[in-house]
């Protein structure tokens, strides 16, 4: 005996996907699909395929390749971007916990007179 009882929903909703299956599998009308009468038809608007050439990123050789309108800031923008991001984090605070405890624990031993100042020397 199963953990968990089929209730009647589940066995009704069962029976209905039966039904359904032996329904779409009598009709075998290729050209429509089950939930709409329309065809189905493509989303794009051609082949987008291009067969291959034979040469390396398209440009024969002895021929100058000639740079696209998008390449130029793209390489200047992604350069940058990254030289920025690495100048950021080399600026960035220091936040760690170790940092914080260690300073904590500094400042606490020389309110106690433990250890001394290293700036009054």
């Amino acid at each position: 005996m199963p953990a968990i009882r089929a209730t009647t929903t589940t066995t009704a909703v069962r029976a209905t996907r039966a039904a359904l299956q032996q329904s779409s599998t009598t009709t075998t009308n290729s050209s429509t699909r089950q939930f709409t009468a329309s065809a189905r038809t493509s989303a794009s608007h051609g082949p987008q395929y291009d067969p291959p050439t034979g040469w390396l990123f398209g440009v024969k050789p002895g021929e100058k390749y000639q740079k696209e309108g998008w390449e130029t800031p793209f390489y200047y923008g992604f350069c940058g971007s990254l030289l920025l991001a690495g100048v950021a984090y080399g600026f960035k605070p220091d936040t760690s916990i170790q940092t914080w405890a260690l300073e904590e624990a500094r400042r606490r031993l020389e309110a106690e007179g433990i250890l001394e100042d290293p700036q009054k020397k």
